[in-house]
């Protein structure tokens, strides 16, 4: 297969020749933010969503961008339009530059979406729970930024356990979030989920989820803390991630989810997901668009 095209600072480059300068801040300290979508049927899942998010946390933190919404959207359809891309993940990075000054950095990546194990959504996953803790006056919780090196550490572990991800806690014992998704619980009939304020990430699945519960008239709480025991009582248990979905929990460490099923409630969400990716990202909708590039 051809190396893959990269958009690096407003230009298509392969993948093989995109370089950095070692004096980028996002190399040397993590001075970052980034997002990470999906694409269905050549159409970014929420976009508007994504970059909205992504410039909100580059000003929270004060790194420098010459990126705006317009000009992410931009390169964003032409990558994927450059890689035949029509069921991808996606990923943007922008981060300062030089701490020295200079340009900041701006890239953008494409990929085949991965093929998740279909058995992740019929059966369901476990998950384990890391001794790492998520600190409300870390400035970097709750964000997408180039410091999710303690996340892939949690990972390692929680792979050791063949568990496929593993949830975060505060030091108070408040439930956050897994190491890349939001977490969902399920308990007489209500969704749950932690508060923004937990710190966890404002995922734009994490907010679909929301609007879905609304409109299946599911009562859905984010406006308490959760607890350990939350967790382990819950009748059903998912995570949501915008390139994985929305995945079914039956089992924290050795502890079964009620009877260790994908329950019901779960499964009427994962399938209104499915109903809302296909209304908002049509498979002709792309097509219309490459059809008025060629005839202008």
């Amino acid at each position: 297969m051809p190396d893959r095209y990269v958009h690096l600072n407003g230009r298509l480059v392969a993948a093989g020749e995109a370089v950095i300068k070692v004096s980028d801040a996002g190399f040397l300290h993590g001075a970052s933010a980034f997002t990470t979508m999906r694409a269905h049927n050549g159409v970014v899942f929420r976009l508007a969503d994504h970059l909205s998010r992504l410039l909100g946390t580059v000003e929270l933190l004060g790194l420098r961008t010459e990126a705006t919404s317009d000009t992410l959207t931009e390169a964003v359809d032409e990558l994927l339009v450059a890689n035949d891309l029509r069921d991808a993940r996606l990923r943007i990075t922008l981060t300062p530059g030089s701490i020295a000054g200079g340009a900041p950095t701006v890239v953008i990546t494409a990929d085949d979406l991965p093929e998740y194990p279909p058995e992740w959504y019929t059966e369901g996953i476990s998950v384990a729970i890391t001794e790492l803790r998520q600190s409300p006056g870390d400035i970097a919780c709750g964000r997408k930024t180039g410091c999710y090196f303690p996340r892939v550490l949690a990972m390692r572990t929680a792979a050791a356990k063949t568990a496929r991800e593993a949830l975060w806690f505060t030091p108070a014992g408040h439930l956050a979030e897994a190491c890349f998704c939001n977490v969902f619980l399920v308990s007489d009939g209500e969704v749950l989920t932690p508060p923004l304020d937990t710190p966890v990430l404002d995922g734009i699945l994490r907010g679909v989820v929301m609007e879905l519960c609304e409109s299946l008239d599911i009562k859905c709480v984010d406006s308490r803390p959760l607890l350990g025991s939350d967790l382990l009582d819950a009748d059903e248990v998912f995570l949501t991630a915008s390139c994985s979905g929305i995945r079914p929990v039956v089992r924290v460490e050795d502890h079964a989810i009620a009877d260790g099923q994908v329950g019901a409630i779960t499964a009427r969400i994962m399938k209104a997901y499915e109903e809302i990716l296909e209304i908002e990202c049509p498979p002709d909708k792309q097509d219309n668009v490459q059809h008025q590039d060629d005839s202008t």
